[in-house]
């Protein structure tokens, strides 16, 4: 990331520090379902709605930010004229709100029109909403674990990825994997625990945390899996990189990655050097 560049990098990281109280919130007689689909026919809920006009207004807003795209609209929207452009999961896991359990907001931050390609990130970050508020934000520089209070975002710690793995966490239904990812899957299991809560925030900064793998494979009748590329796959692999772990979509590094269209899925595994290796020896 060029000098030039801290600034408002910082002014975004500071936006969603500022949003994520709001978003929370809200989340209060939210759950429930609207009668509309977002872009890729998930049925959207009155907390996604609320969180995305919430950052659409906060994010979109800065002077720094020409773009804005969220996973809950069809279309970018041009926002204004400046050079970064701005992708959104609103609030990843919503569906989770009505058990009481984690969600988040995963935001990534290009200096190329969107869609672009993970080397086009000059930033991203997580806001995860679970017991307490924390958020991971990266650069290039390396990536760091804040608490959000009211009065916005404090330092915590660096976030680096533990050398020795402890936590897996894989998505989509078990007779829908491919034989070659329930081979990997099983040799995991043997030797790593089970931390999978339906929420990619939370199941990733579990392996932040703890050292291990995230994976939502391609499936037998969906091999680009489910999670978006744009939204989900290169902003989280952007910050489990800056951690200091790899990431891969079977066959390279997500960052590698260069979607056609907004709304693309990919199969992804974030995690552990050695265990990102082997996944792309057995799955490929």
């Amino acid at each position: 990331m060029m000098m030039s560049d801290a600034v408002p990098v910082a002014d975004v990281f500071d936006a969603l520090a500022a949003a994520a109280p709001e978003i929370r919130a809200g989340f209060a007689g939210r759950a429930g379902e609207t009668d509309d689909r977002n872009a890729t026919g998930d049925r959207q809920l009155h907390a996604d709605i609320h969180a995305d006009d919430i950052l659409r207004a906060r994010l979109g807003g800065l002077d720094a930010v020409g773009q804005y795209a969220s996973e809950e609209a069809e279309d970018v929207s041009d926002v204004g004229s400046g050079p970064l452009s701005i992708s959104v999961d609103p609030l990843d896991g919503s569906s989770n709100l009505s058990a009481n359990n984690p969600t988040g907001t995963i935001v990534g931050v290009y200096d190329a029109p969107l869609p672009a390609a993970g080397r086009d990130l000059v930033a991203a970050a997580y806001v995860l909403y679970g017991p307490l508020t924390t958020m991971v934000a990266a650069t290039d520089d390396g990536a760091t674990r804040y608490a959000i209070t009211s009065d916005g975002r404090r330092d915590d710690e660096p976030a680096v990825l533990p050398d020795d793995p402890t936590v897996y966490g894989f998505g989509g239904r078990v007779p829908d994997w491919t034989a070659a990812f329930t081979d990997y899957a099983r040799r995991v299991e043997d030797e790593l625990k089970l931390r999978y809560s339906g929420a990619m925030v939370a199941d990733v900064n579990q392996v932040l945390t703890y050292g291990g793998v995230f994976a939502y494979p391609g499936l037998r009748d969906r091999p680009t899996g489910k999670l978006r590329t744009q939204f989900e796959a290169i902003p989280m692999a952007y910050i489990v990189e800056a951690a200091g772990g790899a990431s891969t979509d079977g066959t390279r590094s997500l960052l590698d990655v260069e979607p056609d269209t907004l709304h693309e899925r990919t199969p992804i595994y974030l995690g552990n050097d050695a265990l990102i290796d082997r996944a792309e020896r057995i799955v490929s």
